[in-house]
């Protein structure tokens, strides 16, 4: 919990006993804004620096004359690989057996956990970027709380509940990308080609266009409204809440997140692409970024059909 402000200390907020740095910290210390979004950055950041090695890697380790998707020829070259790490292991596992196979074999736990990682990532890296106006709010709240005496559950509390979804949802993304690899033989970093391909670009541009993609983006553009009518102090409430949030972040970009099967679920360009577009389409008005995007998407997906049939 965060410490309400004792009203009564005339030193309250000048902080004359530290120095010049003392004082910095201390103030912002007190204010839960910037370093909750500073925590944001930097675990996506390191989200981000975990998927861009285990791309570096799997290039290391499969060759460069099998890029991870389009975009990413020019680019695999200067991805880092650290030889022994975590993420290089993942690596390895993700290319350690066809994943049109594993459904039977040995090497299918090892692998999906390995994908389920890989996706867990992907999503930290993504999505927490884009929840940092959520989380703002959030702070801002609770920082009027705490100006008034009252007590705050601290916002990683609320994060927590977010990437909680996130993570089930990751589940779902390797199940759904273990089931293609097993009906194309295809590994499972390759990017998903020809028909399947299509269908799922198809799938992903006309769901910009349902109500059901506009009422969750109304949510995740508005969050002021859910945090403060439904504000907690309980950990386990505002646990809820960050659930809740992550529910309606979900039901935005799920159909985002599985066009990375269509272009390599390890392609950093496309993964920075799709989280530029996200973080515009939640911090926007209007629908014509969300349209936009939909119809590029969609005419993408029935090019990839009209080719593969003809």
């Amino acid at each position: 919990m965060f410490t309400p402000r004792a009203e009564t200390d005339p030193l309250e907020g000048r902080f004359d006993q530290l120095d010049r740095s003392g004082r910095v910290i201390a103030r912002l210390a007190r204010r839960p804004v910037w370093p909750v979004l500073a925590m944001v950055l930097l675990t996506a950041g390191l989200a981000w620096w975990f998927v861009i090695s285990m791309a570096g890697s799997i290039v290391e380790l499969q060759g460069s004359a099998r890029p991870l998707g389009p975009g990413m020829s020019l680019i695999s070259r200067f991805l880092p690989v650290e030889p022994g790490s975590f993420a290089a292991t993942i690596a390895d596992l993700c290319l350690s057996a066809d994943s049109g196979l594993v459904l039977s074999g040995a090497s299918f736990p090892g692998l999906a956990v390995a994908l389920f990682v890989m996706w867990l990532a992907m999503s930290a890296a993504m999505m927490l970027p884009t929840a940092a106006p959520m989380i703002r709010t959030y702070a801002e709240i609770a920082d009027t709380a705490v100006a008034r005496g009252e007590p705050v559950i601290h916002p990683a509390v609320l994060t927590a509940g977010y990437m909680n979804v996130w993570a089930l949802a990751a589940v779902g993304f390797t199940l759904v990308q273990l089931a293609i690899g097993h009906v194309t033989g295809m590994s499972a970093t390759a990017p998903v080609k020809g028909v399947i391909a299509g269908l799922i670009l198809l799938g992903a541009g006309l769901y910009q266009f349902t109500a059901l993609k506009q009422a969750c983006l109304t949510k995740c553009r508005n969050p002021f409204t859910t945090l403060f009518a439904r504000w907690k102090t309980t950990a386990r409430g505002v646990f809820r809440l960050g659930i809740e949030q992550g529910v309606w972040c979900l039901g935005c970009c799920w159909a985002l997140m599985l066009i990375m099967l269509a272009v390599g679920s390890m392609n950093v360009v496309w993964m920075a692409a799709l989280t530029l577009f996200t973080f515009l389409e939640k911090t926007g008005a209007g629908r014509v970024t969300t349209k936009a995007g939909g119809a590029i998407i969609s005419v993408w997906g029935v090019a990839l059909i009209w080719s593969a049939l003809a």
